[in-house]
């Protein structure tokens, strides 16, 4: 019986690791990765620096760890409850709003750490960078499907480019995390919405 009810739950080591990655993300956030070190780590949860090295062989691997975190939290919060949503343009409304509201409100005190590590990492070759690109890709990917179902359903036109789609949506979102959190503009939200909104109008199919 205790083995059953063990079972899919963490056990205190995995509970422990999330735990360090949830205040590695947090330095992370506001530091950006390369702020991100086992050192300020240790201040921040109090553990020992072997301690640490015990979970993530070295910062690198602990960097690389805090990104798929971070996606891991990014996927919870927006990608799986759009499943549930009717497929084609309701869904793909769904999910462009759950990525805004992680962009803008993602509860990281430096805000979505995929935006901060892309600028980061650009043009710094590595694991790192190949890392930050493979979410990136995995993401745009995910939206260009939700493009495509909304074809398929016919809310949108056929002649409808799902990678133009998807790349006028990321822009959309890069430019409500900029004018959010370096200017400071309260209306992001709403515009962004109608950015939405008018891109989603040229491409809709006629009623019938």
């Amino acid at each position: 019986m205790d083995k059953l009810t063990h079972l899919g739950k963490p056990t205190k080591g995995e509970q422990t690791r999330v735990a360090i990655l949830d205040e590695a993300l947090k330095i992370a956030s506001k530091r950006g990765l390369e702020g991100l070190t086992i050192g300020s780590l240790a201040d921040a949860t109090g553990m020992s620096k072997s301690g640490l090295f015990a979970h993530f062989g070295s910062r690198e691997d602990l960097q690389l760890a805090v990104l798929e975190h971070a996606a891991q939290r990014y996927g919870d919060k927006v990608f799986l409850p759009v499943l549930k949503i009717e497929r084609g343009l309701p869904r793909l409304r769904a999910l462009f709003q759950r990525w805004l509201e992680w962009t803008l409100e993602s509860g990281l005190p430096g805000g979505c750490i995929m935006i901060s590590a892309a600028n980061e990492y650009d043009d710094r070759p590595g694991a790192i960078r190949d890392a930050v690109i493979a979410n990136q890709r995995r993401g745009g990917a995910l939206c260009e499907k939700a493009v495509r179902l909304a074809i398929e359903e016919g809310h949108l036109k056929p002649s409808t480019d799902p990678e133009q789609i998807a790349f006028e949506m990321l822009g959309i979102v890069l430019a409500s995390h900029n004018h959010r959190r370096l200017l400071g503009n309260k209306e992001t939200r709403k515009r962004a919405l109608t950015a939405f909104d008018e891109l989603i109008s040229r491409h809709a199919a006629p009623a019938f």
